[in-house]
């Protein structure tokens, strides 16, 4: 987003960074809030430094891999959390979170100007609409280009023999879009068929890696960092906004980006950010939660993590809007079908394409 990191992008990577040396944590300090998120969390230093200033808080932020791998150890260390807010789930993994009593209430300041179609939980406001994406399909310019081929542009493509061995997708066990994409296939072909579609795909030589930052920095043949470690998988599983990254981040910046995106292969993501159940600093944790959705933090957001606002009146850079424009017809599904099938669909997954 989601989309990012996608969403949100995973291209800055932060662990353990705080806004002052020697913080000690929301335990030690009443005045220190702790954010716990993936590793896609990024924003500037200045607009981060102003949430300080207001509000009287330091920051430390804590982050833990991608965000399904986040999300699980939030769940085990729940009686006794890392920090006071959590920012990274997703519709994918929102009833999982919930369902185990990851959050407390809080209805945050400012909410009534987040688009409804976000508010999932807006009977019981357990968590913070923040972001929106969507997971798909991306390619790699240059080798379609060589190969005289052209790229795929929906699921039904991706079966197909043309595009044998070209596809890395993410563990949907451990991986936020490399279930979001179970998701949408599962969208695509309903509980009858995307077991046969997945079963053809592994036929064409899907490969299938632990996370997000393997899959797209390491096999994509089409990223900065695919091609730098040698990456040959010219598809990979990433996110809408992942386009504008390669241009962003480039130096000097391409006047078109270098991968594009099959987009009847997206899945909308919306992520979320929620005041931990056990939290130390619970007042500092609502403030930071209210800045979230604020919005100098909303339009900070797309050229940090590569995913689009949720507040109305929020403004998205250029750059973002036209090497990423929003898929225009995702998939999407209800979180109740999630919640009921989710666990089941990752276990024929993993029977089917894992073993």
């Amino acid at each position: 987003m989601f989309v990012a990191a996608a969403v949100g992008l995973g291209l800055v990577t932060l662990s353990a960074c705080g806004s002052s040396s020697g913080d000690t944590g929301s335990g030690g300090d009443p005045k220190t809030v702790t954010l716990v998120s993936h590793d896609s969390w990024a924003v500037t230093k200045s607009v981060l430094a102003d949430f300080e200033k207001q509000s009287g808080y330091k920051v430390k932020v804590l982050t833990d891999g991608d965000a399904g791998q986040a999300v699980n150890k939030a769940i085990l260390t729940k009686d006794n959390p890392q920090g006071d807010v959590f920012f990274g789930v997703d519709n994918t993994l929102l009833s999982r979170a919930l369902d185990n009593g990851l959050f407390q209430p809080y209805e945050a300041k400012g909410l009534d100007r987040v688009g409804a179609a976000y508010r999932l939980d807006a009977d019981k406001h357990r968590v913070t609409p923040v972001d929106h994406g969507d997971v798909c399909v991306n390619y790699d310019k240059k080798y379609f280009a060589d190969h005289e081929l052209a790229p795929p542009a929906t699921f039904d493509d991706l079966v197909k023999p043309a595009y044998r061995n070209l596809l890395v997708t993410e563990n949907a066990s451990t991986s936020s879009p490399g279930l979001g994409f179970l998701l949408g296939t599962a969208a695509r072909y309903g509980d009858d068929g995307w077991e046969g579609y997945w079963k053809k795909l592994r036929a064409n030589g899907v490969k299938v890696v632990s996370g997000w930052e393997q899959a797209y920095n390491e096999e994509f043949s089409g990223s900065a960092g695919g091609r730098k470690a040698g990456g040959d998988r010219p598809l990979v599983v990433s996110y809408a906004s992942s386009p504008p990254a390669e241009v962003v981040f480039a130096d000097p910046r391409p006047t078109t980006a270098p991968t594009g995106v099959a987009t009847g292969t997206c899945f909308r993501q919306v992520e979320f950010a929620g005041l931990l159940s056990n939290a130390r600093n619970s007042a500092g944790g609502k403030a930071l939660i209210d800045f979230l959705i604020s919005r100098e933090f909303q339009e900070d957001m797309p050229l940090n993590m590569f995913v689009y606002p949720v507040t109305e009146g929020a403004g998205v850079p250029a750059e973002f809007t036209k090497y990423g424009p929003a898929a225009q017809d995702p998939e999407t599904m209800d979180p109740a079908r999630i919640a009921e099938n989710r666990d089941r669909w990752v276990t024929s997954w993993t029977s089917l394409v894992l073993k």
